[in-house]
């Protein structure tokens, strides 16, 4: 049994992953600054297709309950600050 498991640890000694490094480095992806295409002696045709419906342009405004609560009067308000200055 020994035997068996020494073979094992060595297969698995001798079957490590090898990792490529390339020093070369004249291998390197180099590509044109700028890249022109041509299409002077082509011929494109096609046509023009619109979406199916019809845009919403008057679009509402959402209606949303408003938290804050918009006071009309600070009649009280301002009978306390007249009667504190006095």
């Amino acid at each position: 049994m020994t035997r068996l498991s020494a073979l094992a640890a060595l297969g698995l000694l001798w079957g490590t992953p090898a990792f490529a490094q390339d020093s070369d480095s004249s291998r390197a992806i180099r590509y044109k600054a700028r890249t022109e295409i041509d299409f002077e002696g082509v011929d494109v045709t096609g046509e023009l297709v619109k979406p199916q419906g019809q845009l919403l342009l008057d679009r509402r405004k959402a209606d949303f309950n408003p938290l804050i609560k918009l006071r009309q009067n600070f009649n009280q308000e301002m009978k306390q600050s007249v009667d504190q200055v006095k």
